[in-house]
């Protein structure tokens, strides 16, 4: 019988909670959505500026209406590109927020990143960010460059749906998804959630669920592109890195798609960090863990493109 005592929390994990609760900011799930932007926005501003490694270009871009972050590492590994969607429960999110984790992937990888401003919810809802993905990606596909769909949470959600989305309509081709602790079910009833959901752990079992409410109305969310997970069939789809916190209510839904895709002979890697939480991959330079993940995973992505091209 798997035990339901939470696991305790990293120091380091701990000490990044403690300073975003000093800060007295409101459940996303309490108030209305203007309250969560605005407490994500408040959480942003009170984290140090010019995060995350150095790059030799950063530039806005726009992909057939889709606005965009290119960034350009110094010491190019490769053709690659990676697709990085951000976080943020589909309802908040920007390009600033996560700029640090683009700059610290490009610069681990050697490959070019390309950060997706897609539209939010509710104003947007399902498939609107999805849609975006996909032009993105329809656009990427044309210059012929192996592409990495990758992201962290609700990014997660769209890169992983894209993955089927691409694989249903025959293309276009992606090498491998990146997956940071992603969004892939809507069940709240998992033992993850059990035991990190109550509060306390960054995201509660009442956020996420406010997150599905305001994305993906109840009648199609049994559809593989908003529930990943609930893919009748896995087998075909890229080879994955998936990156999951020990102490996140998402654990347990990473760890099942891992395994899905494992069980259809996919290629996964499956990294779990103990005493990690939700969001950890990205706060760079606040966090080790936070770069030696990042920094682990670009050089594995790097490494693994190179095989992929000699095979």
């Amino acid at each position: 019988m798997e035990r339901d005592e939470p696991a305790e929390l990293h120091p380091h994990m701990r000490a990044m909670l403690e300073r975003r609760a000093a800060l007295n900011l409101p459940g996303f799930a309490e108030g209305s959505v203007e309250d969560a932007r605005r407490s994500f926005a408040q959480s942003q501003a009170a984290l140090p500026k010019d995060r995350g490694a150095e790059v030799a270009l950063i530039e806005d871009v726009d992909f057939a209406g889709v606005a965009a972050r290119r960034y350009v590492p110094l010491a190019p590994r490769g053709p690659g590109v990676i697709l990085y969607f951000h976080g943020g429960g589909w309802v908040f999110g920007t390009l600033d927020g996560f700029d640090p984790v683009c700059r610290q992937l490009a610069a681990a990888s050697g490959l070019e990143v390309i950060s997706v401003d897609y539209r939010l919810a509710p104003e947007h809802p399902y498939p609107a960010p999805l849609d975006d993905g996909w032009t993105v990606l329809t656009a990427l596909a044309a210059t012929k460059r192996p592409i990495i769909v990758a992201g962290d949470s609700a990014g997660g959600n769209i890169a992983a749906a894209l993955t089927l989305r691409a694989r249903e309509r025959g293309g276009p081709a992606i090498a491998m998804q990146l997956l940071l602790y992603p969004v892939l079910s809507p069940d709240f009833d998992r033992p993850s959630y059990r035991r990190y959901g109550a509060g306390g752990h960054f995201i509660s079992r009442a956020d996420m669920a406010w997150f599905w409410d305001h994305h993906v109305p109840a009648e199609h969310r049994a559809e593989p592109e908003a529930s990943p997970l609930m893919a009748a069939n896995f087998a075909g789809l890229p080879e994955a890195i998936i990156v999951l916190g020990q102490c996140d209510p998402l654990h347990d839904e990473g760890r099942a798609y891992a395994e899905a895709l494992g069980q259809a002979g996919v290629r996964v890697r499956l990294r779990t960090h103990e005493g990690m939480a939700h969001g950890f991959a990205t706060l760079i330079d606040l966090l080790p863990a936070a770069n030696a993940e990042i920094d682990r995973v670009g050089d594995l992505v790097a490494q693994r493109l190179a095989a992929i091209g000699k095979a």
